[in-house]
């Protein structure tokens, strides 16, 4: 097992990287607990292959649990399922010193923290990301929140977890597509900061796509080691964690014209926007000509959407998803933050550029 530590004083906690992690559950969150009971939040989907292994390993630790199944899709982060969480926690008698578990991929994740950021003033929770995209990406650093009609993740908090499970085994469950979206966000941490990643996934991508885990597990661990370094130096996106967002506003507007539909997936949007990011800088002559090509190259090996041509259905014209784009939570001031490129590993923050160049690449598609 591979074990980071996310450093945030009071509220530091470790990222734990590993298989079998589900089946020893009790051992791994024993001593968070107070009193022997938990709380899981879940959907349908995760419920079907996990839920029922967690429960045995709390219960065989000795520790109570009951759960809420939700349904699966992006559309269940919204104030219905919110409300419907926070009321059936109440339900369970759930005090401030318990501990809420979140069981399933970024949308159960996101939620369930949510609620706990919002019960009784803050009650503490668990990660154990089940999806490659939650595992690398929405289970650490804190953020939690729920879509609303304007836009993703309008609304929030910040509330760290207590602890994160990412069980490798898990991720043999995933369908091919599940897994290639999450990757989206794995390649994004070599684009933004580390050109010797990127390069080893390059190498190692289709070979972790046909299920080698001890690759996976690689992968999962140098994402989380960049996420929580930057975590740590910018905890609520002041200035640095922003370059996390590289590729998110062009995956966010997409995500709305879509509909938080099956038509795109959160982690092939990030991946063609990281492609549609990359066109931006070297359209502004940021980027070396030849860098998007790599992308481009990168995501056909794996068999990744690369452009707005792969994504199935009608879209909005340019000037729409430009529009669009105004809603997003990375706005300062009445304009647009974009993450750019000066080379692959070598992302930066801008917040002057020229509507006209975004609009030349969102025609371009």
């Amino acid at each position: 097992m591979d074990t980071v530590a996310v450093d945030l004083g009071p509220r530091s906690y470790e990222v734990r990287i590993g298989r079998g992690l589900i089946g020893r559950a009790a051992e791994e969150i024993g001593d968070l607990l107070r009193r022997p009971r938990v709380a899981i939040i879940t959907d349908e989907n995760v419920a079907a292959a996990a839920l029922a292994p967690l429960e045995a390993a709390l219960s065989a630790g000795g520790i109570a649990s009951a759960a809420l199944v939700l349904p699966p899709g992006e559309s269940t982060k919204s104030w219905p399922h919110l409300s419907r969480s926070v009321d059936w926690l109440l339900e369970q008698k759930v005090e401030r010193r318990d501990v809420v578990i979140a069981l399933g991929g970024g949308v159960i994740g996101d939620l369930a923290g949510f609620a706990a950021s919002i019960l009784r003033r803050g009650v503490r929770f668990v990660q154990i990301p089940t999806s490659l995209l939650a595992m690398v990406d929405s289970s650490v650093g804190g953020k939690t929140g729920i879509n609303t009609a304007q836009g993703k993740n309008l609304v929030g908090a910040f509330h760290q977890p207590a602890r994160v499970l990412a069980d490798i085994d898990l991720l043999d469950s995933l369908p091919a597509r599940e897994f290639r979206a999450g990757y989206g966000e794995v390649v994004k941490y070599g684009l933004l900061g580390d050109a010797a990643f990127f390069e080893w996934l390059e190498r190692s991508g289709p070979n972790m796509a046909q299920g080698a885990l001890d690759l996976r597990q690689a992968a999962v661990r140098r994402s989380v080691e960049m996420k929580a370094r930057i975590v740590e130096r910018d905890e609520t996106e002041e200035g640095e964690r922003a370059l996390l967002n590289l590729g998110h506003t062009f995956c966010h507007a997409l995500e709305r014209a879509t509909g938080y539909s099956d038509r795109l997936l959160h982690g092939e949007g990030v991946a063609i926007g990281c492609l549609m990011a990359m066109e931006l800088s070297r359209k502004l002559g940021l980027l070396p000509q030849e860098a998007p090509g790599r992308l481009a190259a990168h995501l056909s090996a794996m068999g990744m959407k690369a452009s707005l041509a792969d994504i199935p259905g009608d879209l909005p014209g340019a000037e729409r998803l430009l529009d669009l784009m105004g809603q997003d939570k990375k706005v300062v001031d009445g304009r647009l933050r974009f993450i750019l490129m000066r080379d692959i590993g070598e992302a930066f923050v801008a917040a002057d550029v020229p509507p006209e160049a975004v609009l030349e690449v969102l025609r371009a598609g």
